[in-house]
């Protein structure tokens, strides 16, 4: 899978609160509380994934981010040289299956790692519940 997008920088050691505060999760209704079993770090990932980006490159990421974000389809790549190199408003191009990434302003290529198998066939299927959706009805994602 090939993607293409450009560079948004925010510095380092961002966290999900940074990304997705307590305070935009804040909703009185008792119906739509009920419902609910607290906060989730899932949605992070999941407004960053619906902001419209569609690959995350960071020096390094926690756990339970990456796994968060891998989860719902959110390609996220460790790649320090990357990150140290590229200027907001650059563009990339990152090649999933081979971990490439090529910064098309300079020229320049990085690797990191390309992710296992069953991780790419999770990102391709768009999430962990679109790919065990596909595996129940006989498509392997």
């Amino acid at each position: 899978m090939k993607l293409r997008g450009f560079v948004h920088k925010y510095g380092d050691h961002i966290d999900t609160d940074v990304i997705i505060p307590a305070r935009m999760l804040n909703n009185p209704d008792p119906k739509f509380l009920a419902q609910h079993c607290g906060s989730s770090r899932e949605h992070a990932p999941v407004a960053i994934k619906a902001a419209g980006i569609s690959c995350v490159i960071a020096k390094n990421f926690a756990r339970i981010f990456f796994r968060n974000a891998i989860n719902i389809g959110l390609p996220v790549l460790e790649c320090p040289e990357a990150v140290d190199d590229t200027e907001s408003g650059d563009e990339l191009s990152v090649d999933l299956d081979t971990g490439a990434i090529l910064n098309l302003r300079s020229g320049k290529t990085y690797t990191a790692a390309p992710f296992p198998p069953f991780m790419q066939a999770i990102i391709d299927a768009g999430g962990l519940v679109n790919a065990i959706r596909a595996r129940r009805e006989g498509a392997q994602p």
